[in-house]
């Protein structure tokens, strides 16, 4: 029987679609849940209730075209670690990245201002995904990612990638010490900061900081969908936007990308 579900609003990749790889970035919009998590909530560890973030994930794997239990998300934890998954598990695993080569997988990460990122080398049949926050971004998990995926026989001259909703450059403040981190690393990140009207912070841009690291990386092509989660209220969850407003806890979108 059709299920009226199975077509929620997503934002597509062009990169994606035009190589016929079955995705989605899902928007917080067609979902159950009521109040700060309104409605399409895939957040696990929020304090949503359990009830609500199970049929929201059945909608998204209705949407994707794979069985509920196939939709693969890990218990995010800030990391460069990345994990190489050919079975649904039985318990999620303290990662941030995913890999696969099994056909009817979708792997999905979650976030709400962190960058979310989908891989495909199409004419291999693998895929990845990763959450990208500023610390997984810093440590490596983009290269990790890519890294498992070339275990599974992908090559990265041939990977195409694509980084969906996150916090733009002109929402991200961040102080003196997170901008020490970064050029401690390297100098040159110093370009990715911009003044701030508030005395001695800048303003981060995180995509373009991805985009840097994931196009050094090597892959064919790399495509940034330009969406900001802090600034579009109707389409994203933001923990930044969240915690400037004082509310008691927000939702998480779902990126997920499957191989066919």
């Amino acid at each position: 029987m059709n299920d009226p579900h199975r077509n929620l609003p997503i934002v597509r990749s062009p990169l994606l679609t035009a190589a016929g790889v079955r995705h989605a970035f899902f928007t917080r919009n067609g979902g159950v849940s009521p109040g700060v998590y309104a409605t399409l909530n895939g957040g696990v560890g929020s304090s949503d209730s359990r009830e609500h973030v199970a049929e929201n994930r059945r909608r998204m794997a209705l949407t994707l075209g794979v069985a509920e239990d196939r939709l693969l998300v890990p218990f995010q934890i800030h990391s460069p670690d990345c994990l190489i998954v050919d079975a649904p598990w039985t318990e999620r695993p303290r990662c941030d990245g995913l890999a696969t080569a099994t056909p009817g997988l979708a792997l999905g990460v979650t976030g709400a201002d962190c960058g979310m990122i989908l891989f495909a080398d199409p004419r291999r049949g693998v895929v990845g995904a990763c959450h990208a926050g500023w610390k997984g971004a810093l440590s490596g998990v983009i290269e990790a990612t890519l890294a498992a995926m070339e275990k599974l026989g992908a090559r990265r001259a041939e990977t195409i990638v694509t980084l969906g909703p996150t916090i733009g450059p002109a929402s991200y403040e961040v102080g003196p010490e997170f901008f020490a981190q970064f050029v401690a690393q390297s100098p040159e990140h110093a370009r990715f900061f911009s003044p701030s009207v508030k005395p001695e912070h800048k303003m981060f841009d995180l995509p373009g900081f991805i985009g840097m690291r994931v196009e050094r990386a090597g892959v064919a092509q790399f495509e940034n969908l330009d969406l900001d989660t802090y600034a579009d209220e109707t389409r994203f969850y933001s923990y930044r936007r969240t915690t400037h407003r004082k509310e008691p806890d927000y939702g998480r979108l779902v990126s997920a990308i499957v191989v066919e």
